[in-house]
């Protein structure tokens, strides 16, 4: 049993969770081996700290998908044509919570897919639906 240096986390995981292994060898498209996980290895993605999980979800998901706004440019009736754009990100357990303003409602599924691929992700909860009502006018 191997898998290849592009195989991911969770499928090195199931695999060696499936066939009882304790490490397993990983291998580059021709077959030579380039490396051995174990389930150390495996485990320690999971055990980062929350605050650490956080600010890479922000890094590498919230503010390249998401550019911020500045808040004085919400002011200007032209700009307020766009809604103001907050993500609030906070982990708790390896779980991220989002909540906040998406400039479109559509994009939560991207957003909450990206979460999911950092790593001690264990899963991701979004509530943008509260805010975009209160955008609308629809919350009284």
């Amino acid at each position: 049993m191997t898998v290849t240096r592009d195989a991911t986390i969770p499928t090195a995981a199931r695999l060696m969770a499936r066939r009882h292994l304790k490490r397993l060898p990983v291998v580059d498209g021709e077959g030579r081996l380039v490396g051995v996980v174990s389930r150390g290895d495996l485990l320690k993605v999971f055990l980062r700290p929350d605050e650490d999980i956080g600010a890479e979800i922000r890094e590498l998901v919230v503010h390249p998908l998401l550019p911020q706004v500045p808040a004085a440019a919400h002011v200007d009736a032209h700009v307020h044509a766009h809604p103001p754009v907050e993500v609030h990100v906070h982990v708790a357990n390896g779980i991220a919570y989002l909540n906040g303003s998406l400039p479109d409602p559509a994009m939560e599924d991207i957003v909450v897919r990206a979460v999911g691929t950092v790593p001690g992700v264990v899963d991701v909860r979004a509530d943008f639906a509260a805010t975009e009502a209160a955008q609308t006018g629809t919350v009284p």
